[in-house]
């Protein structure tokens, strides 16, 4: 889809944007943009199932998805991170849209590993013409849920759920928008990193659980062919370009 933008909030995040990213938004917006925000809200889920007792885990940054997670994932996904983060693009004045997997088969998903992960999913067809029309006019917000070909709800992790998206629908740019910077190694920013390098930082733990499935959609969506993949806190700067090997 031409002059795609495809953004990632996590749900960190959603609390701390600033007035820079509703005027970026703006600005993408009246250069004739379509712009696509997929929102996590992982520390909102984890903090409700404490509060019920109920024991968090993770494996390799996914979350392990009974029944029960999944629909206080849903609960927190669809009433209170999207609401909350649709709210706060209304009041700068800015034309939006809710989306979920329900809508027209919007996100149609698979199990990962269902035995290991539960209800843990992937993406893998996605409603392009729905989405198309959704985007001509506004701007979208996605809850990164799927559904399967049986209508059981899936829960996506959003770097994936954005990234799945930038492929299929050949974004001009990603933008996963996490709690700091970029990729911070000795000090500094990295204001680019390769595959290669990457895999070495993983290694020596400076890429930790956390980042790692950020590094590796964005690795997965330039490979893909979508022209830039960028890890930031702000959508106005550089933060650090997942760039090719070749182009090192």
């Amino acid at each position: 889809m031409k002059k795609l933008i495809i953004i990632k909030i996590g749900g960190a995040a959603i609390q701390q944007l600033t007035t820079a990213f509703f005027h970026q938004l703006q600005t993408w917006h009246l250069q004739g943009y379509r712009i696509l925000i997929v929102h996590g809200g992982g520390p909102m889920i984890s903090q409700l199932m404490t509060r019920l007792q109920l024991p968090v885990k993770k494996m390799n940054g996914l979350r392990v998805t009974d029944d029960q997670t999944l629909a206080l994932t849903k609960l927190v996904l669809l009433g209170e991170a999207q609401p909350a983060l649709l709210t706060q693009l209304a009041q700068h004045h800015l034309p939006v849209i809710g989306l979920n997997a329900a809508d027209n088969q919007l996100l149609v998903g698979d199990y990962v590993n269902q035995a290991q992960l539960g209800a843990v999913g992937k993406v893998t067809t996605v409603n392009q013409s729905y989405l198309q029309a959704s985007l001509a006019h506004h701007i979208g917000v996605l809850a990164p849920l799927a559904l399967t070909a049986t209508g059981h709800w899936l829960n996506v992790n959003a770097d994936v759920a954005a990234t799945a998206l930038a492929q299929q629908l050949q974004a001009e740019k990603l933008v996963l928008l996490t709690d700091v910077p970029g990729i911070i190694h000795h000090g500094n920013v990295l204001t680019t990193l390769s595959p290669h390098q990457a895999q070495m930082l993983t290694q020596q733990a400076v890429i930790t659980a956390g980042m790692r499935p950020k590094v590796q959609a964005a690795i997965q969506a330039i490979q893909a062919g979508v022209a830039q993949a960028v890890i930031t806190n702000a959508i106005d700067q550089p933060g650090t370009a997942i760039i090719q090997e070749a182009a090192i």
